[in-house]
């Protein structure tokens, strides 16, 4: 038994050590989480960066890549099943999903966004995307409420609110990476078209007018429903309330730069110190938003 015991505290160990050691605008796993929960977050976000990571393997053909994330999936099934292999990823997950009696299929929702990743490339309409984060973004925040004790039906509603803006957010500070590297644009197809945009605009990294207007409508709908979902900082007790509250005001952080960058708005935000100052006096003042 204290053999089992070690070999699940070794993985946590490097589930920590991976989600602390990529750079994210918004915090993961940080010391504000109590500690019984700071490894199964690690665990989540093991996975997750696995799957993403294999998505975005461009090098690799398509096929390979999908039947990659098909034996990911295999992986997350055993686990669930508690017959782990090898993995300290897939070990820390089995003791999670026991422990915290986690929804397998949320696992499984994250998968699909991965497929979708490497399949499709464009999205013809707002909701298609929306549906796209919601397998993408959703199930992280969904998890999170399950590890807490917290997934009732309206906070996991607020909680998919959230999640869906910071996935937004995510995508309109990594446009030009994502259009460069991995060929995809997540803006809206139709949306595009309406304000005279063309991918000419991504290719060339260029900022007018016409995408100035076009942003500006995806920044303002982002922010929108980030605002819609904070109320659940508050709705969360303790250090997990907190963790929230700052995670949603870094996401309104870094819209802010987002909104300001007009003469490039393909450059990326990064946030400095005073950005972090505000974040820590916003979150400690009950998640409060700036105007």
């Amino acid at each position: 038994m204290h053999a089992v015991s070690q070999n699940v505290e070794q993985a946590y160990r490097e589930c920590l050590r991976q989600a602390h050691g990529h750079y994210e605008n918004f915090p993961v796993a940080s010391r504000l989480l109590p500690a019984h929960l700071r490894r199964p977050v690690a665990a989540i976000y093991s996975f997750a960066r696995r799957g993403d990571d294999l998505a975005d393997e461009g090098e690799r053909p398509a096929e390979e890549r999908l039947r990659a994330l098909d034996d990911l999936a295999k992986q997350v099934d055993a686990a669930a099943a508690g017959e782990p292999d090898d993995d300290p990823t897939f070990i820390a997950l089995a003791h999670a999903i026991r422990t915290f009696h986690l929804p397998v299929g949320l696992f499984h929702d994250l998968l699909t966004a991965f497929r979708q990743d490497v399949t499709t490339h464009r999205y013809a309409t707002f909701g298609d995307v929306v549906q796209y984060c919601r397998c993408s973004a959703n199930p992280v925040g969904r998890l999170l409420l399950h590890l807490s004790g917290q997934a009732d039906p309206r906070r996991l509603a607020l909680s998919d609110a959230v999640c869906t803006s910071l996935q937004l957010i995510n995508f309109y500070q990594d446009l030009a990476q994502d259009y460069h590297e991995m060929g995809r644009i997540y803006i809206p197809q139709e949306e595009m078209q309406a304000f005279g945009v063309t991918e000419a605009h991504f290719r060339d990294r260029i900022t007018d007018d016409a995408f100035r207007k076009l942003m500006c409508k995806q920044f303002q709908r982002a922010d929108q429903l980030l605002r819609s979902g904070a109320p659940l900082g508050a709705m969360l007790p303790g250090r997990v309330g907190l963790e929230i509250r700052l995670i949603i005001v870094a996401g309104a952080r870094v819209v802010w730069h987002l909104k300001r960058q007009q003469k490039d708005l393909f450059s990326r935000p990064r946030l400095g110190s005073r950005d972090y100052l505000v974040i820590l006096r916003d979150g400690l003042l009950h998640g409060r938003l700036p105007v």
